[in-house]
């Protein structure tokens, strides 16, 4: 087994083992899905959604909801932005008291909102950014770590400066996706500035950036010496991959889910997204039919049985006829939220 891959080490006490982190995204890294990403085994770090520090300090029942975990999900890091320190350092305050394991700073969502009140949008303001990471280093004794991008644009890549200035500030890992704010997801990511962080940084570096399939994972931790690896849009599609890789990076092997593996995360997922009554419910269920359904058997058909519903129990019920339809025998048990 590849040696970097079994443990990433922040602290003496906090260890995550294996060395792989799911990646926080917006309106998917809920609680429900941690948990079925958590229970296929593999992942060594949940993560939130990223939640906005200024909608915890205001007492926003909706941002509140995002820092709702289980103890079944440690270790967990909750995911924070925002640009005005005083703010992020209480938010910090607050997931420590609330129990999570680590604590990190969104530097890299591209999305226009988030731009405008922290994000990728402080690669702009070094000075600014190290004041407000020093602010929250003094307010929490949870690890710091942050998520950035390369930097603004191609004109402006930061990642190196930002890797040194985070370690002065205390930060004890730092994850790079190597585009731009610019580039969004389009074009490649490039991995030689994961590189050039690593040879410039003594804090670990968790690479993240076009990691599909766990031979990826393996080309990234060879091409550029990253002390653990990030995985976000490829989990997804495919929430086996972290399943798949410790398979991998085990035995050289690893098996691509049936067509029943894929009824029965399906119809778990969607059963325990209504159990947890969440108001967003129907929304997440079209999205995550959206990602999940192109490599299925008559996947057309399914998300326009999806897309078509009107209530979480409807969609259930399609799915369910849907899997029935192909002989597909969903044999599971759906616990009750909270569990």
């Amino acid at each position: 087994m590849l040696t970097r891959y079994r443990e990433l080490r922040l602290r003496s006490d906090h260890v995550i083992r294996p060395a792989t982190v799911l990646a926080p995204m917006a309106g998917v890294t809920d609680n429900v899905f941690r948990r079925l990403i958590g229970e296929q085994g593999g992942c060594g770090l949940l993560m939130t959604e990223f939640t906005s520090a200024d909608g915890l300090v205001r007492g926003s029942r909706r941002t509140q909801r995002y820092l709702y975990f289980t103890p079944d999900e440690r270790p967990i890091a909750a995911q924070l932005f925002g640009a005005n320190p005083d703010t992020l350092a209480t938010a910090a305050t607050w997931v420590e008291e609330l129990g999570f394991d680590q604590v990190d700073i969104n530097l890299g969502c591209p999305a226009k909102k988030v731009v405008k009140c922290g994000g990728s949008g402080l690669l702009r303001d070094l000075p600014s950014l190290t004041t407000l990471l020093r602010r929250v280093r003094r307010a929490t004794r949870l690890p710091l770590t942050i998520k950035i991008r390369a930097g603004w644009d191609e004109n402006s890549i930061v990642a190196l400066e930002v890797g040194r200035l985070a370690e002065d500030c205390g930060a004890e890992a730092i994850a790079l996706h190597p585009r731009t704010r610019v580039q969004g997801y389009s074009g490649q990511a490039d991995w030689s500035l994961i590189t050039a962080l690593k040879l410039a940084v003594r804090i670990p570096v968790i690479g993240n950036g076009d990691i599909n399939r766990p031979e990826d994972a393996e080309r990234m931790f060879h091409e550029t010496g990253c002390d653990a690896v990030m995985i976000g849009r490829a989990a997804a599609i495919n929430p086996w991959v972290f399943r798949q890789m410790a398979d991998y990076f085990a035995t050289g092997r690893y098996r691509e889910p049936n067509e029943e593996d894929r009824g029965r995360l399906v119809v778990d997922f969607f059963r325990r997204l209504q159990a947890a009554e969440d108001p967003e419910a129907l929304g997440k269920m079209k999205q995550f039919a959206n990602r999940f359904t192109h490599s299925l058997r008559g996947g057309a058909a399914l998300r326009h049985a999806i897309h078509a519903a009107r209530t979480p129990e409807e969609v259930v019920e399609r799915v369910e006829s849907f899997f029935a339809h192909l002989g597909v025998e969903l044999r599971s048990e759906t616990p009750a939220a909270g569990d």
